[in-house]
C-alpha cells in the first residue's frame, strides 16, 4: 500500500500549493492560513473561536498568535467580537466579505472537486468520508502527544 501514502502526500502537496498560492495573493503567512482555516472549519458544538482555543489548535505563542489575529483582522479576513455574557472573551469569525473573496479563488478546487467525487457512487463516497474522519481523529491525537525529537544522521 505505498501507493497509498504516496496519493496522500501528493493530495497533501497539491492542496498546500493552491493554499500559498491563495496566502500569497492576499499577502498571508502560511500562519495566518493555518489561522483562517482553523476558524472556518470550527466546530460549532466548541462556541465560536478564541484567541486561546485557536493559539492552543495551532500551537502557537500568545505572542504569535496576537501578531496572526492583528495581521488577520487589518487584511479584513476576521473580525474580533467581544461576548455578550463577558466583554473580557474575544470571538473570532471570519468576515463575509474576506468568505467571498475566498470562495471566488478556491471555487476552481470546488469544480474539480464535484467533478471527482461524481465519479464515485454514494456507498463508495461514504467510505472515503469515514476513512478521512479516521484520519483526522488520529491526527488529532498525533496532536495531542509531544513527539519524540531524534536527531538527524
Amino acid at each position: 500500500m505505498q501507493s497509498f501514502a504516496v496519493l496522500l502526500r501528493r493530495m497533501n502537496g497539491e492542496l498546500n500549493r493552491v493554499t500559498e498560492e491563495f496566502a500569497q495573493s492576499q499577502g498571508l503567512h502560511l500562519t495566518d492560513m493555518r489561522a483562517l482555516i482553523a476558524i472556518l472549519d470550527d466546530d460549532p458544538a466548541l462556541g465560536p473561536m478564541t484567541p486561546g482555543r485557536l493559539r492552543k489548535h495551532l500551537n502557537l505563542t500568545s505572542g504569535a498568535m496576537t501578531a496572526c489575529v492583528d495581521r488577520l483582522e487589518k487584511a479584513g479576513h476576521i473580525r474580533r467580537v467581544r461576548a455578550d455574557g463577558d466583554r473580557r472573551v474575544v470571538h473570532l469569525h471570519y468576515a463575509d466579505p474576506a468568505r467571498e473573496v475566498a470562495r471566488d479563488f478556491f471555487r476552481p478546487l470546488a469544480l474539480s472537486t464535484d467533478t471527482a467525487r461524481a465519479r464515485f457512487t454514494r456507498d463508495e463516497l461514504m467510505v472515503v468520508v469515514r476513512f478521512l474522519a479516521e484520519m483526522n481523529h488520529e491526527l488529532g491525537r498525533l496532536r495531542e502527544t509531544p513527539a519524540p525529537s531524534a536527531p538527524v544522521g
